[in-house]
């Protein structure tokens, strides 16, 4: 588990959460993450974040999809058990279109789910640190990582100026980890202090 330094403030505004990130990437400072409790047209592109890859992934599972279909169903019915059903030639695509529709959709659309759940680190027992549970419920939260030449005071009172409250130096764990949190909390505490030392 690898703890690194934040600068966190919260907003409780979205119109002086958006102009204050574009104002924080401008003045230099790297933003680890904005936490909303829901989402904000627009903020990815002012967070300087690429376009997502998900709908190419989402094309290459299809294309697999289609391409696990054709040739299962060929192989199938003209070299492993031909039968001649109603007269039609040993390979009749006509007929298997729907099939090779529905296991491409079937392909794209798992794939995709479990594509997104490892780019978001989301599966059943996977922990990862909160900077702030109100971040899900009623205020924004942005995150600004602390390199060798951030100045934290600076970097408090830049987020001061700009309306954030309860701004704060926080350590966080920034992976995920399988576990349960009382039982890693212990571990992370004294992580804390030694990064603190």
């Amino acid at each position: 588990m690898a703890i690194k330094k934040f600068v966190t403030g919260n907003f409780y505004d979205e119109n002086v959460l958006f102009p204050a990130v574009k104002k924080v990437r401008r003045a230099g400072y790297k933003i680890h993450d904005v936490f909303t409790p829901f989402p904000i047209h627009g903020l990815d592109k002012a967070m300087g974040l690429r376009e997502t890859s998900l709908h190419t992934a989402g094309f290459i599972y299809g294309i697999s999809g289609t391409a696990t279909a054709l040739g299962f169903i060929s192989w199938a019915l003209t070299v492993d058990w031909r039968m001649n059903v109603g007269g039609k030639p040993f390979f009749a695509l006509p007929a298997w279109i729907p099939i090779i529709f529905e296991l491409t959709v079937l392909f794209a659309a798992v794939g995709m789910v479990l594509t997104f759940c490892y780019l978001c680190q989301l599966a059943p027992f996977v922990r990862k640190d909160h900077f702030n549970l109100r971040s899900t419920d009623d205020t924004f939260l942005m995150a600004v990582e602390c390199t060798d030449k951030t100045n934290e005071a600076e970097a408090l009172s830049f987020l001061q100026g700009l309306g954030a409250s309860d701004v704060k130096v926080e350590f966080k764990e920034t992976g995920w980890w399988l576990g349960r949190y009382d039982k890693e909390r212990k571990r992370f505490e004294k992580q804390t202090e030694q990064a603190v030392h």
